[in-house]
């Protein structure tokens, strides 16, 4: 600890920078509520292994969601809420505060359009910090000349714009999302903010379009030659040299410190990707700011409150806890959510419950964004070792760029030892995983105000291919050396452990949730009971179960500030991320293992047609691409709507059997008809719509043709 941090302890000593709270009677009526679930979870194993029945696999899947129920209670048995006190912080470190070297990461122009990333530069150049002790690194994984332009542009907006943030204390400080604020304050209409409305709007105008021409002006080219003149006549985004420039050097002009910088790439070298580039902006500001706290964001992840930073350093900075925590993490925000969250996007449990129960349990996973890090902690410092001073080591632009080169990490501990792990699309959990079993803590931070605002996808596939690559990137991370199955033990609490298997089991979960719908379905069609009569003792603990966890789930999401239609919307991606992406996850996981395919890291768009944009504002489901994952989303809706249909044919023409078939196969109808109720957007986007968001024809034809066979099939079983 530093010599200043001691003066400053003995002035107010006894003095915490943030509380930890517990909310001792809503964790015991969980507990209870929580305890008697089980022991009708207990009944259901009992009645599945003494009674008899005729499909097996409901016996599996019923176990399976048993045993899984378990696991995820870690993530609410013991839930803390954090407080900062930033007043506390400024008495006592006032602007002496550690340095802060911000990383944005970009990858590709189009799906990442230059003025986006800008914005969300501009608005952490703008924190509540002192700006001389502040830097930002925008590193473009695209190598791109756009982007490049776009920040060239905007440091020279900076100037105008993170004065103006810091004299009229605006929020939000990404300049688009100011400007754009429904919420007018009194700063917005006075000639301060006019000029800087018309300085904003001639800049983005000339990015927007040299970004729609796809070439830089002349005028640019000549002004910032410098760093233009880094490009060679050849370059590919895969293939070119470092590229790096100090756009603004805040060491001179005691002001924020901006760099861009394009690490080298050669088709020959794999170049892990965000991992990869995490890792070169760790060495390379090393030698420029050497920030001791660094802070990643994703380049659509601006900063929405520019106190998040001193939020953070309250829980790093603070004499007694603090030292134990090795990061600080926000969750991940959308401000272009519908009301109904059509997509389910902000995982509003994740954020509002679950990750406190992380944290009540050593700390929330590392999510690749919006979290503050201590930089000789990712770098590779265990917990108890000594802190190394932090030094500034100026050295010539050359020599910085070799820390960016391609063959800098060989023979070298990057990506296992020190900074980002390798080999996994989810680098950012197995590190943070890594930095807890050094005796690390993380904590987690949710302010009513949020930290970081993103983009969210806007249509089904968008969001499908994200979360078929996190699911795939977790169920990796389990049959891994990083599993924290076993390379956890002894290492992290085992209420941690189980935490991270949460995630980690997202992507088999799929194969029994898949056999228990579709068996479900199939079983009323063909007229096999699973379920106990309706009469019967033993429907208790499976209607009580049903009843009382999805109660509880409807609670739980409108006591977070959902609503009842977003909830039922979260249910039905519930569903589909389980039936399609996590499925894709976990076959291509096996794959891999297998040594059939390789994985790949995808880029979540981050821009929508017109067209569409009206639709999903309108919370109208996308879908308008040939997809796997659709084909098969689409099958089993028409499965279950043909089984559903097939069961109520049944009872009408069987009129006088129709009580014994309600009261043996109720449950079924019952599991059935809500299959088919959550899936109406689908049959919706499959038969009724005209629009460009309908599903494809040959989409619909093929899963029409699937469903019929399979229950032709059944039918003459």
């Amino acid at each position: 600890m530093r010599k200043e941090d001691d003066r400053f302890i003995q002035v107010h000593e006894g003095e915490p920078l943030f509380d930890t709270r517990r909310k001792t009677g809503r964790v015991i009526a969980y507990r209870v509520f929580s305890a008697s679930v089980f022991f009708c979870i207990c009944c259901i194993w009992l009645y599945r292994v003494t009674v008899p029945t005729e499909i097996d696999e409901n016996r599996t899947g019923l176990i399976w969601f048993g045993l899984y129920w378990v696991v995820v209670q870690s993530l609410r048995w013991n839930p803390v809420w954090r407080f900062t006190f930033t007043d506390r912080l400024s008495r006592r470190y006032g602007n002496d505060l550690p340095r802060l070297d911000v990383f944005v990461c970009t990858a590709d122009p189009v799906i990442e359009p230059p003025l986006m990333v800008v914005n969300t530069v501009l608005s952490v150049a703008a924190l509540d910090y002192p700006p001389e002790k502040l830097a930002v690194y925008l590193s473009d994984d695209g190598g791109s000349e756009l982007t490049f332009y776009a920040l060239a542009e905007a440091a020279e907006f900076a100037k105008t714009w993170v004065p103006f943030c810091k004299k009229f204390n605006v929020e939000p400080r990404s300049p688009a999302a100011y400007l754009s604020c429904k919420a007018k304050t009194s700063v917005l209409g006075s000639a301060a903010a006019e000029e800087v409305a018309r300085l904003y709007k001639e800049m983005a105008e000339r990015i927007e379009t040299a970004a729609r021409l796809g070439r830089i002006p002349d005028e640019a080219r000549l002004k910032y030659v410098e760093g233009f003149s880094q490009w060679d006549p050849d370059a590919t985004r895969r293939n070119h040299g470092t590229i790096l420039q100090i756009l603004i050097d805040g060491r001179k002009a005691n002001t924020v410190t901006l760099v861009y910088l394009s690490r080298e790439k050669r088709p020959e070298h794999h170049h892990h990707f965000k991992a990869g580039a995490m890792n070169a902006l760790v060495r390379v500001s090393s030698k420029i700011t050497c920030g001791r706290i660094i802070l990643n964001v994703d380049c659509d992840m601006y900063s929405n409150n520019s106190k998040s930073a001193r939020d953070a350093l309250c829980i790093l900075l603070d004499e007694k806890e603090g030292k134990e925590i090795a990061f600080v993490q926000f969750p991940q925000c959308f401000e272009n959510l519908t009301r109904n969250d059509l997509y389910g996007s902000m995982m509003r449990v994740g954020a509002d419950v679950e990750f406190k129960g992380l944290d009540g349990n050593g700390g929330p996973l590392y999510i690749g964004t919006g979290c503050f890090h201590r930089r000789d902690v990712i770098c590779g410092r265990k917990y108890g070792e000594e802190e190394e001073e932090e030094s500034e080591d100026t050295s010539e632009t050359e020599m910085i760029k070799a820390l960016a080169s391609c063959n800098y990490e060989e023979n070298s501990q990057w990506g296992k030892e020190m900074g980002v792990k390798y080999g996994c699309p989810v680098e950012d959990v197995i590190t943070g995983l890594a930095i807890q079993c050094r005796g690390w803590k993380s904590a987690y931070l949710n302010p009513k105000k949020k930290a970081f605002v993103g983009v969210a996808p806007t249509n089904l596939h968008q969001m499908l291919v994200q979360q078929r690559r996190w699911s795939e990137g977790d169920f990796q991370i389990l049959l891994s050396e990083y599993s924290p199955v076993w390379y956890a033990q002894g290492k992290i609490g085992f209420g941690l452990i189980l935490g991270y298997c949460c995630f980690c089991l997202w992507a088999p979960s799929s194969v029994p949730v898949l056999i228990y719908s579709v068996f479900t379905s199939l079983c009323l069609f063909k007229g096999i009971p699973l379920f106990p009569k309706v009469w019967s003792w033993w429907f208790i603990p499976f209607g009580y179960v049903t009843v009382a966890v999805n109660a509880y789930s409807l609670a739980e999401f409108l006591w977070c500030g959902g609503t009842l239609r977003g909830w039922w919307n979260e249910q039905r991606m519930w569903l589909y991320r389980r039936t399609s992406s996590f499925l894709f996850g976990f076959t291509d996981t096996i794959l891999k293992k297998l040594g059939v395919s390789e994985s790949a890291f995808v880029i979540t768009a981050k821009v929508a047609e017109e067209e569409a944009a009206e639709r999903y504002e309108k919370e109208v489901m996308e879908f308008g691409v040939e997809s796997p994952m659709f084909l098969l989303l689409g099958t089993l809706g028409m499965l279950h709507l043909f089984c559903f249909a097939a069961a109520v044919m049944r009872l009408v023409m069987t009129s006088r059997e129709a009580g014994g078939d309600v009261h043996t196969m109720g449950m079924q109808f019952v599991i059935t008809g809500l299959l088919v109720v959550i899936n109406w957007p689908l049959y919706e986007g499959m038969l009724l719509r005209k629009d460009k968001g309908k599903m494809p024809r040959t989409v619909t034809v093929k899963a029409f043709v699937l469903a019929l066979s399979a229950c032709t099939c059944i039918a003459l079983s």
